[in-house]
This record gives C-alpha cells, structure tokens and sequence, in this order.
C-alpha cells in the first residue's frame, strides 16, 4: 500500500507529448509544479485503455491547470506506443495524446506500484502524487472496468485545497466547497451544517 508513502522513482524509455523518444524519462524530473497523476493501463491496441488514455488526453488542460502532470506506463515498448498515437482513432489508436507513455518491458516499474498481475500486464492503476513525491491517493481497478478521470481531477482538487489551507475535505467535496478544521469542534460545525447533504 503506497498512499502516505514516497512513489517509487524510476527511469525508463518513453514517448513523449510531441512524439519523441526518450531513452531515459525520469519520473520525479517530469512531475508538474504540484505534482503529477501516474496511471498505468494493461497493454497497447485493445480496448477499454484507449477510452481511458484518450479520457486523460481530453481532460489534460484541466490537470496541467493545476500544476499536475499526467503519465501513463504499460508493459509495451515505446515502439508499439508510438505505433499507437500514430494509428487514427477510428482505426483502433490513440491519435496524438498531449502525454508521456512509459515503456515498462521489464515489469519493475508495475511491480514496484503493486499493479503487476499475473507477471504480464498492470491493472488500471491509477496514482496521485504530491510535489514532494508523496502518494496521497491511490485507486486499482480489475481489467473490466474501466476508470473515473473526472474523480481523478476532483482528487487533486482535494489534495490542493489540503495542501493550501490545512483543513480537511468531507464526504462528496468538490472545489469551491467549504472544508472542516481536523478538530472535533471542526466536524460538529461542519457537520452541524452540512449533514443532510451528505
């Protein structure tokens, strides 16, 4: 279980936003200004992965917004994911995403986030992690079923919003909502006034 704990660091070949190649991609030198999202996705050319990558790819503007850059790792080469961005949706690719795909041929970088399964593919994985290289907020999906981005976003909003004011985020938060003082004169205000909301 990572969340609370430092995100494994690793370098490994990737392909970039812009359709380079880099042999050696870092992940703790490619975090954004507040940190970044780390997903992994099972393999290349099947099909709930791309209805999540290209999720991510929609939604980017709205990560990058915040300060949070969006990484996706799978155990295919960076051949095959650059062979991918440049296939055309409507052929079964995942046209021009705007974000790093990691290529993890050796397993390391799943195993080491505890997605692994099976010794051959990740799980929908999907990992917040803080500026400072803490994991604050994990979530593992089976192969069938497919992950939430817009809970992703409201996630980092939460963690945003913590980092900024010290004060914690209830049941359902979402940005623009009022937060409560970890206290327990905090919970019975809050509570006092927001329970039949909940």
């Amino acid at each position: 279980m990572l969340v609370t704990k430092k995100a494994p660091d690793f370098t490994a070949a990737a392909v970039l936003g812009d359709n380079q190649i880099a042999e050696d991609f870092n992940l703790y030198e490619n975090f954004g200004a507040n940190g970044t999202v780390l997903f992994f996705y099972p393999l290349d050319f099947t099909f709930v992965c791309p209805s999540e990558i290209i999720a991510f790819d929609k939604r980017l503007d709205e990560f990058t917004s915040r300060g949070i850059n969006v990484i996706g790792v799978s155990v295919d080469s960076q051949f095959s994911h650059f062979a991918w961005k440049n296939t055309k949706v409507e052929d079964g690719g995942i046209g021009q995403v705007r974000y790093p795909l990691v290529a993890d041929l050796t397993k390391k970088i799943s195993k080491s986030y505890e997605v692994l399964i099976n010794k051959s593919i990740a799980l929908r994985g999907s990992f917040l992690i803080d500026k400072d290289g803490t994991v604050r907020h994990a979530v593992i999906n089976d192969l069938p079923l497919g992950r939430n981005i817009d809970e992703m976003i409201r996630m980092v909003d939460t963690m945003l919003f913590t980092n900024e004011h010290g004060e914690v985020c209830p049941a359902g938060w979402s940005k623009g909502d009022e937060g409560m003082k970890a206290d327990s004169d905090g919970v019975a205000t809050y509570l006092a006034k927001h329970a039949e909301d909940l």
